[in-house]
């Protein structure tokens, strides 16, 4: 079954190099316009996609991380993409994508959590609800939206343009995702050493606070791990490709040359 991407597109028909961008849970592809604006990337061909069944785009094969790994791995092949950037559940379908070997380029996971123990316990609480309170949590969590959003650090109107887009979210479909995605992150015993042993290039990236972070034994692992590169911003944030994205920028385009 093929798949009606909603695509954000910036940078040259013609470049060198392609990257994809997959954005955060219930962020559309347009979550990445401050780092699709950084005039270094000028030169780089970016593809912003959004998540099947997140912000209304479609979900023709369901919301789960594993179906979304292999459509977008097909998207990227059919995008020329060298390199694939991904952002919290973004992220959890990029390291799919490179475990499942759907992508065998370098991969950039901003904000990611490797196991349920990474996440807040609020958000897990709310994720396990919505198998037994239907909508409802999912209805909850939109209307906690604005307190989430109200310190992101972007100008007021594009703060504004940001909550409008979490809760352009359909609750059906959030439970949808919420659940699939908790599921996901229990599946793997052992999820740092399954992304080192996919044998790309990988940059984990958190900030010090506020994006969730790893197990010590998980960080242990990447740190150890040849071809990974654990990168911690300074500060707070829960929002880094708004917020960090000249940062983001910088080692997007480290990921890029060392693409084959």
């Amino acid at each position: 079954m093929s798949m009606d991407w909603d695509l954000l597109t910036s940078g040259p028909a013609d470049a060198r190099r392609t990257a994809l961008l997959l954005p955060g849970g219930l962020n559309p592809a347009r979550s990445y316009a401050e780092l699709m604006a950084q005039p270094e990337l000028a030169g780089i061909r970016l593809v912003a996609a959004t998540l099947p069944g997140h912000c209304g785009a479609p979900a023709p094969e369901g919301y789960g991380i594993d179906t979304a790994a292999r459509l977008a791995g097909r998207l990227a092949a059919e995008q020329r993409c060298d390199a694939v950037v991904g952002f919290s559940m973004g992220a959890s379908v990029a390291l799919e994508m490179v475990a499942s070997g759907a992508f065998s380029g370098p991969v950039v996971l901003l904000g990611i959590s490797l196991s349920p123990r990474d996440e807040p316990l609020f958000f897990r609480t709310v994720c396990r609800l919505s198998g037994v309170l239907g909508e409802l949590p999912s209805v909850v969590l939109l209307k906690l939206m604005g307190s989430v959003t109200k310190d992101v650090r972007v100008p007021p109107a594009r703060r504004t343009e940001i909550l409008a887009d979490l809760r352009s979210n359909e609750p059906r479909a959030m439970r949808g995702i919420l659940r699939c995605y908790l599921r996901h992150l229990g599946e793997h015993a052992r999820p740092a050493e399954r992304l080192c042993a996919a044998g790309v290039p990988v940059w984990v990236v958190h900030a010090e606070k506020g994006d969730g972070g790893l197990t010590a034994e998980e960080r242990r692992t990447l740190e150890a791990c040849p071809r990974a590169r654990v990168v911690t911003i300074p500060g707070s944030s829960f929002f880094l490709p708004n917020e960090e994205p000249q940062r983001i920028a910088g080692i997007l385009l480290d990921a890029l040359a060392q693409a084959s």
